[in-house]
């Protein structure tokens, strides 16, 4: 799914991320992981939307495997994203990676000739 990437449209563009990705879950009868997944994909979101500086984003949720859910975010910003390990101050800003990297089993950037997509993937079993 497409998504407004302008700062202005970032709040926006979260909430549709969001109702995408609780769609998903849903689906997949994941229910237990959706709040997980809410924080993972607005933090990508809020990077993509912040940094990124880009007419559009775009959004994925996958499976790659049973017991794993994929979120990303792609853009066309060749800027990897840096999670950031000091207290940056007394700003409440720039640490949404640590908020990622806390939540998913693992998270990355990969790279292609015209931009990215930053994932993570949270391990998710279906309720039984």
């Amino acid at each position: 799914m497409r998504l407004p990437g302008c700062p202005q449209d970032g709040p926006r563009s979260a909430a549709v991320a969001r109702r995408l990705v609780r769609t998903a879950l849903a689906t997949w009868g994941l229910e237990e992981h959706i709040d997980d997944a809410m924080v993972v994909i607005t933090e990508l979101v809020s990077n993509a939307v912040s940094h990124g500086r880009l007419a559009s984003i775009r959004v994925i949720v996958s499976r790659p495997a049973e017991n794993r859910v994929r979120l990303g975010m792609v853009d066309r910003s060749k800027v990897i994203p840096m999670m950031r390990t000091d207290s940056n101050g007394d700003q409440l800003r720039g640490r949404g990676l640590v908020l990622v990297d806390s939540l998913t089993e693992r998270w990355g950037t990969d790279l292609y000739q015209w931009g990215k997509q930053v994932w993570g993937e949270l391990k998710c079993e279906p309720a039984r």
